[in-house]
């Protein structure tokens, strides 16, 4: 696909929606520009879209300033479980691994794992989309794939986190009860959904590094692919999978024949379990597929709206949700462009973007303005893609 003079492509990469403090800016924005430049080298020289993605998600999963691969936040145990996912739009097929341990890219093994798919089976068997834990394991070194020590993965970070908000669940679990139940027999506690309210001092922190890794890319023959990697919520009860190994949750990728949006990419981060219930970024690319789509209001209605309505039970306040879009628009017959949407309800998102109109990779922690109680807590803008 081409742009008015040249064939166009680009990738773009997220470093999570959450809470990024500024004195770690310089590190996320150094670690997004090297996935973006390794990215757009792997597109020149393949011309795939989806091993962009495989190669820019990889290259985020090795710094350990994000949550991913190398860097996870750790379970309550004490352990690193990966999930993480791959799709490319044109064909449909799609990989994913999820509470995956000793796998230092989780994201090639998805990716694998979509490779497989794509081979007959001798017995006619359906192919799995998504393989876990042991069965993970076992697929990979099947496929050649190195499995590491699994405390290889642990980093001092990750652990000093994991030993501060043991001894706050640690003390909760001691003098609190929860529903008539202790604390740590609260198998809501464990997946964080009643800590915060319990610990008397600042506990933002807690949710803090939750920054699912990912990717979408666009080839010079419009194919898009789209992926997305996390070692999940701090604290999360080992076995736990989140929205970046389910279908349709934490990326989606197609291309799409109808409207006027002729194809698209989109990886999530946030609220795994929200993210989940909504199909997030499945339910993003799908309702761009209509005539006269305003996607400005199509991602608002999902961040502000769908997302809310999947919340389960009595929970209050906006669940939170970042999301990297890319599209194509259509503007004439034959004729589309570019387009990259940045939203999140979260406080701050990082994103960085490449492509063949402008190779210096760009690199941006984009935070939420402090909002009036009148306005719409929500961060969306559509990015420049030209150069200047």
């Amino acid at each position: 696909m081409s742009t008015a003079t040249q064939p166009f492509y680009i990738v773009a990469v997220h470093g999570g929606a959450g809470v990024h403090s500024p004195a770690s800016d310089t590190h996320v924005k150094k670690t997004m520009k090297i996935a973006c430049r390794k990215a757009l080298l792997r597109l020149q020289e393949s011309n795939s879209a989806l091993d962009a993605v495989q190669e820019a998600v990889s290259s985020l999963e090795d710094d350990d300033c994000l949550n991913a691969g190398y860097g996870s936040n750790l379970t309550s145990n004490g352990t690193v479980e990966c999930d993480a996912s791959i799709m490319c739009g044109t064909t449909g097929a799609f990989g994913s691994v999820g509470a995956a341990s000793g796998i230092k890219h989780p994201v090639k093994l998805a990716r694998s794992v979509l490779e497989y798919s794509r081979r007959p089976d001798p017995l006619g068997r359906i192919a799995p989309l998504m393989l876990v834990a042991d069965g993970a394991l076992q697929f990979a070194r099947s496929q050649g794939i190195a499995i590491v020590p699994p405390g290889t993965l642990v980093t001092p970070r990750a652990k000093e986190e994991w030993e501060r908000w043991t001894t706050v669940l640690n003390s909760v679990s001691s003098s609190e009860t929860i529903g008539g139940c202790s604390a740590d027999e609260c198998p809501v506690l464990q997946t964080q959904v009643c800590a915060p309210s319990l610990v008397a001092t600042d506990h933002s922190s807690l949710h803090d590094v939750q920054d699912t890794v990912g990717a979408v890319a666009c080839d010079a023959e419009g194919s898009f692919s789209a992926g997305v990697s996390s070692g999940g919520l701090l604290l999360k009860h080992p076995g736990r999978i989140g929205e970046a190994a389910m279908y349709g949750s934490g990326c989606w990728a197609a291309g799409l024949s109808h409207g006027d949006v002729c194809g698209a990419a989109c990886s999530v981060s946030g609220a795994g379990e929200h993210i989940t219930r909504a199909a997030l970024a499945r339910s993003v690319v799908e309702a761009l597929e209509v005539s006269d789509v305003d996607t400005h209001e199509t991602i608002r209605r999902m961040l502000l709206d769908n997302l809310r309505a999947a919340r389960h039970g009595q929970e209050e306040g906006l669940p939170q949700a970042g999301i990297l879009l890319l599209i194509r628009e259509r503007v004439s017959e034959g004729t589309s462009v570019p387009r990259l949407w940045c939203a999140f309800t979260t406080e701050s998102m990082a994103i960085a973007y490449a492509s063949s109109l402008d190779p210096k990779p760009k690199a941006l922690i984009l935070r939420r303005p402090r909002q009036q109680k009148t306005e719409t807590p929500i961060y969306l803008a559509a990015l420049p893609l030209t150069r200047g």
